[in-house]
C-alpha cells in the first residue's frame, strides 16, 4: 500500500506557492518539499491540520491511499 500526497495539487488549485505555503505555515521550505515531493515518511497532525486551514481543504485532498500493484491489492501479510 502507498500513501500519496497531493500537495502540489492542491496548492496549484489554490494558486500558492510552496515558499508562501513554508511562510504561513512557519515550516522550513526544505520540510516542505519533502512532504509535497512525496519523500516523507510521517506527517504530524498538526502539520496537516495547518496544511488544510490554509488551503481551505480537507485531509482527503492531500493524502490518498493507492494500492500496491505488487500485490494485487491485497494487504494480507504474507509469513
Amino acid at each position: 500500500m502507498a500513501i500519496v500526497v497531493n500537495l502540489d495539487v492542491m496548492m496549484a488549485k489554490r494558486k500558492i506557492s510552496l515558499s508562501e505555503l513554508a511562510e504561513k505555515m512557519d515550516i522550513t521550505l526544505a520540510n516542505l518539499s519533502i512532504l509535497k515531493n512525496n519523500k516523507g515518511k510521517a506527517i504530524r497532525f498538526s502539520t496537516l491540520e495547518k496544511i488544510c486551514e490554509i488551503l481551505e481543504c480537507e485531509p482527503k485532498d492531500i493524502l490518498e491511499y493507492v494500492p500496491d500493484k505488487r500485490d494485487g491489492g491485497n494487504n494480507e501479510r504474507r509469513i
